[in-house]
């Protein structure tokens, strides 16, 4: 049986996404250490020693059909700048979650996030048929809630003592979520931002 969530290239203006690979550990770790995301306690970058864990969690993943990882290549200068993936993809109700995301910090706050979104979003609902995409965010990134919240995602609630922090801390998830019913919308909003 044919898997939903096949390995499949993403192509913007500005970026490309491509299927992760264990090949790619030392230019995510590179793009990482632009800002050293790694220090940041409100998301999981990896770094220098748990790269590795990192991307065989992805690959682990993506081999159960449970997500599909890529890495955010800038077209202008052919170098990996990122990551993001769709992940607890759920095939038999057509839901998905795009996760895992952050950006070198050169390119935060750039028109990278919303043409990211847009490809991958485009792909969920346009190819995988999906019924709604799902978001979730550290409850004290407000620099993630406000860039979902941008998207024009609606907030669905917040997940109590969701996960433990590398650190032991307990943390609060927000989830949002787009449905099929909205994504015009949301896709005409998207392709305005990235004409500004």
């Amino acid at each position: 049986m044919k898997k939903w969530l096949e390995k499949t290239e993403l192509i913007g203006e500005q970026v490309h996404l491509i299927p992760m690979q264990a090949s790619h550990a030392e230019d995510m770790v590179h793009a990482a250490s632009d800002g050293e995301l790694w220090n940041l306690n409100v998301t999981s970058v990896p770094s220098t020693s748990t790269i590795d864990n990192y991307i065989k969690f992805a690959l682990d993943e993506q081999a159960t059909g449970n997500g599909l990882p890529f890495v955010i290549i800038d077209k202008h200068t052919d170098t990996i700048i990122g990551s993001t993936r769709y992940c607890n993809a759920t095939p038999d109700h057509r839901r998905l979650e795009i996760g895992y995301t952050w950006y070198a910090k050169s390119y935060q706050r750039t028109g990278v996030n919303t043409e990211c979104k847009l490809l991958l979003l485009q792909h969920a609902f346009e190819v995988l048929n999906c019924i709604a995409v799902e978001f979730r965010t550290h409850i004290n990134n407000e620099a993630s809630k406000n860039a979902i919240q941008r998207l024009g995602a609606k907030q669905d609630g917040i997940l109590r003592n969701h996960r433990i922090s590398a650190d032991g801390s307990l943390r609060d998830s927000v989830v949002y979520s787009i449905t099929r019913e909205e994504w015009k919308s949301v896709k005409e909003k998207l392709l305005h931002y990235l004409k500004d």
